[in-house]
């Protein structure tokens, strides 16, 4: 199970679990348990540890019960001579320990509820060095005179002025290096933490390796090498910026350390310092790239939860902010679930606490009549009581532990799934939802295979193995079964909503309200300042409620999360697509021996697999200034391209040289298109005219005066044509010919004017021509609805001007390319910015599917991106100066592209 990966069951007995919450194991001496009767005097060898709140004597025998004696509870400690023998053999000093309490541990080797014995108590130990006697008892008075102080503020202060002092008297030591030639860079002092522990120790990062090495020796050195680093995440700790936490894979839930800072400064070199060693190697995600990824099917719901709860701060580590995952099923009485039925599954867009109406109405008046700061929830969804509710039975020392070496009530415990159920639906404080081991593979959690005795039922039965639902044969089919749940078509439709919830805009503010959706404010980051309070003992337990209450994830999403791509609506938008007449968009192919009819998805994939093996066939310079337009006849035979140099060109491919040459005015031409017919070339020009070509006739056909400047690119479907322009508008023309010959002049019908706030550079229609995006010259991306022309969303996402923008094949998408060198993918349906590249140059031209890119940059060459990675996976040296025109056909495999170079290049891409 991955909540024990970094703390493997041993043979050793001891474990920090045995120390109070926040309490510290200093040092242990090997040494004897002396017990006296009136007999003889047995000697029980074992272990002393000396903690910052109590002595825990560990025997080496197993059938002898771990003892701890809290210091507070001590009355005197000293060092004792004992006489020597008549034979003058020296005697070993002892420490002598009175007490009012001792608690047994491990009684059997079982682990169980620790048994107290309260009374006067006097308990003698024996060290094997006697020369360290005086020593320990002088640090045992010491931790004893911090215990016994009135105030738990002043306790704590004693303790960590101790703590410190040790950790200052030692260092890393650099013996444990795994090579001689290894050069540190920094070492500090630190605490590694595991759930429910806090480990002092000194952690050193070198060239190579980091290493932890605690004060105590428990456990021995750990090392890390930098390069299987795969992730490292900065972590608020305890409500301050002092985590730092290292995996060494992708998609594992815990982590190979979780390391606490005494100082921000120090966590923030060692957090740059692995950083910086790992830009090479390993590539930082946002939640956006995740977001991306997932919701192009690249990522499960599961994997994808998971780097959300990492992001938001959550770690298996810490269990007041442990990984927290939705209950998505509803049904656990049926014998059969059916996936397939809506009424199986939870509504992920209301809250736990929001799903039985009445419950919620109760808490409602409640909260109406609240004073301020008002909450509908006293309790939180996710705290350490909680996630150990649902693991007792893999870690129950952590259970008892938490509890003051206790079990909760057995009818209080973690009994049957659809008990927990319904009492999440009907109880008055009880708003849990799940953590991942409910969809993981490991089902140990829900079996007593510890044959832990966790006591017996009012109804007279032993707590022993969770009761499951009808449906789930065994605990194994049962994790099989939410697995399934979890990835079904169901839930990837609507697991934004529930992610809106809980680390979208919908967790704080109005929106929370809205969404019945507020919690305590003591469970938000930065609900509260622990350090203003000036009160020492108020704050420690301000902080300790806070930490033990639950804490809401840190906010990922300020805007509505977008929904998932799922199977059904991409077979949906593939249709549409396939089916859509031929635009700028999807243009007809290069290749002769295809049709546009035989394309499939799957071709599309397999091209843009391959795209890193694209291929120059041929280059020609045909003009006199940078090319800023280019396209193609339906035969593939004739190359169009329009320049600065305000010509437009027609290339023969098949005799490889331009055959015609055509100037409507003295000033550049912006761009060109094919009409569907294949006969006709339409020129946008910063004449701010629009010029209609006609290929058989071989002459301008009409003249389209539009605009007040220049129009600056265009975009063409079902008679309709939509011409940008740098007047600040994008103008839409109902085009028609009272003769269908090419020779006749067409009618323009002005239909709409979409107004924008700086001149427009880009204008591209989705697939199926439902949907419009421009691009401005003050960064701003606008999607449009094409047939009411009202605005759907306007993204200010760009620093400088918008070069190029465009739907993504499912229209899901569209991705933008700018003077300020990023690319940005927008989601259509929320307006979000779910991934954001930092190029080394500006790019000015794309080609792309959704997830791939192939982009034409300022340095003239080609880049294909993977955007899912935020990465460049190939680039390909295309011309000598910026590439500022790109023309791909629907099966991928033939590009054309233009340049400031003067030039056109063909492409081919290589099987």
């Amino acid at each position: 199970m991955a909540f024990f990966k970094t703390q493997e069951r041993t043979k050793e007995r001891f474990s920090l679990l045995l120390l109070d919450l926040e309490e510290y194991y200093f040092e242990q001496h090997t040494g004897y348990h002396l017990i006296s009767n009136s007999r003889k005097e047995k000697k029980i060898r074992g272990s002393i540890k000396v903690c910052s709140r109590s002595i825990i004597f560990e025997p080496d025998s197993h059938s002898e019960p771990i003892l701890k004696v809290p210091l507070r509870d001590c009355q005197n400690i000293e060092s004792v001579e004992k006489e020597n023998n008549p034979f003058n053999d020296p005697k070993p000093p002892v420490i002598t320990v009175s007490c009012e309490q001792v608690i047994f541990i491990k009684e059997s080797n079982v682990i169980a509820p620790y048994r107290n014995e309260r009374g006067s108590k006097k308990l003698t130990f024996e060290l094997e060095t006697w020369s360290k006697t005086e020593d320990v008892v002088q640090t045992l008075l010491q931790l004893h005179r911090a215990s016994c102080l009135d105030k738990l503020g002043d306790q704590t202060a004693m303790i960590a002025a101790n703590l410190q002092s040790r950790l200052a008297r030692t260092s890393f030591d650099k013996n444990c290096f795994q090579s001689v030639a290894e050069n540190p860079h920094m070492e500090c002092a630190v605490e590694m933490v595991t759930p429910l522990v806090s480990n002092p120790g000194h952690v050193c990062v070198t060239n190579e390796n980091l290493y932890f090495q605690p004060l105590n020796g428990h456990p021995h050195v750990i090392q890390i090498r930098l390069n299987e680093v795969r992730r490292i995440y900065k972590r608020r700790h305890g409500l301050k910026p002092l985590g730092l936490e290292v995996f060494c894979s992708e998609n594992n839930l815990c982590s190979d350390i979780y390391l606490k800072f005494y100082d921000p400064a120090d966590r923030d070199e060692i957090y740059y310092y692995i950083a910086t060693f790992l830009e090479n190697h390993v590539k930082e995600h946002t939640a956006e790239s995740y977001m991306l990824q997932w919701q192009r099917g690249h990522l499960s719901n599961y994997e994808y939860l998971l780097h959300l709860n990492h992001l938001a701060d959550r770690s298996c580590n810490d269990l007041s902010q442990y990984p927290v995952f939705p209950w998505v099923i509803a049904d656990y009485t049926s014998t059969h679930l059916d996936l397939s039925k809506a009424a199986t599954f939870r509504d992920l867009s209301k809250p736990i606490g929001a799903l039985n109406q009445e419950r919620l109405d109760r808490l409602l008046t409640r909260y109406r009549g609240m004073p301020e700061p008002r909450f509908i929830y006293g309790s939180h969804y996710s705290s350490p009581g909680y996630v150990l509710f649902y693991l007792v039975r893999v870690a129950p020392e952590h259970m008892l532990c938490l509890q003051n070496g206790r079990y909760d009530h057995a009818d209080r415990m973690f009994n049957s799934i659809n008990e927990t159920w319904k009492n999440c639906l009907e109880g008055a404080t009880d708003f849990k939802e799940l953590i991942p081991e409910f969809y993981g593979s490991d089902s140990s959690f829900l079996e007593n295979k510890l044959n832990l005795d966790l006591g017996r039922r009012q109804n007279g039965t032993l707590v022993g193995d969770v009761v499951l639902p009808p449906w789930a044969s065994d605990a194994s089919d049962f994790l099989k079964k939410q697995k399934m749940a979890l990835e079904s078509q169901y839930v990837s439709e609507h697991l934004h909503e529930w992610i809106d919830l809980v680390f979208g805009f919908k967790q704080k503010g109005s929106e929370a309200v809205a969404a019945q959706n507020v919690f305590h404010p003591l469970t938000y980051e930065g609900g509260i300042d622990c350090d203003s309070i000036e009160d020492t003992d108020q704050r420690i337990a301000m902080l300790t409620q806070i930490l033990e209450f639950g804490q809401t994830p840190k906010q990922l999403f300020t805007s509505p999360h977008p929904q998932r791509i799922t199977p059904r609506l991409q077979n949906i938008t593939r249709s549409s697509s396939i089916n859509s007449t031929v635009s700028e968009l999807s243009p007809v192919s290069l290749c002769e021996d295809s049709s546009f009819e035989d394309l499939t998805e799957e071709s599309r994939k397999m091209a843009w697999a391959n795209m890193g093996n694209l291929k120059r066939i041929s280059s020609h310079k045909i003009h006199k200034e940078a090319v800023t337009g280019i396209a193609v006849s339906r035969d593939g035979a004739s190359i169009f391209s329009t320049s600065q140099d305000s010509t437009l060109k027609m290339f023969s491919k098949e005799l490889k040289e331009f055959q015609r040459s055509v100037s409507f005015s003295n000033m550049a031409l912006s761009s060109c298109l094919m009409l569907a017919d294949g006969k006709t070339v339409i020129c946008s020009s910063w004449d701010n005219n629009v010029y209609f070509y006609s290929i058989p006739y071989g002459r301008r056909q009409d003249t389209l005066m539009g605009h007040d400047d220049a129009v600056s690119d265009m975009c063409w479907l079902d008679d309709r044509l939509y011409t940008a322009s740098w007047d600040s508008t994008v103008k839409v023309w109902q085009c028609s010919s009272n003769n269908q010959s090419s020779h006749k002049r067409c009618q323009f019908e002005p239909l709409a004017e979409l107004e924008h706030d700086a001149g427009v550079n880009s204008v591209s229609l989705n697939p199926t021509g439902t949907l419009l995006v421009s691009g401005c010259k003050d960064g701003s991306v606008t999607i449009w609805d094409a047939s009411s022309y009202q605005t759907l969303q306007q993204v200010h996402c760009h620093a400088g001007t918008i070069h190029h923008s465009a739907f993504s094949p499912d229209s899901r998408h569209v991705l933008s390319v700018g003077g300020d060198s990023c690319m940005k993918v927008i989601d259509v349906q929320t307006g979000m910015v779910i991934s954001s590249v930092k190029a080394e140059e500006e790019q000015r031209c794309f080609c792309w599917d959704g997830s791939s890119a192939l982009c034409g940059g300022q340095s003239g060459d080609l880049l294909l991106w993977d955007l899912l990675s935020n990465t460049v996976i190939n680039r390909i040296p295309a011309h000598s100066g910026a590439v500022t025109a790109m023309w791909m056909n629907e099966l991928c495999n033939t590009v054309v592209t233009g340049g400031e170079d003067k030039q056109i290049m063909f492409w081919r891409l290589q099987s």
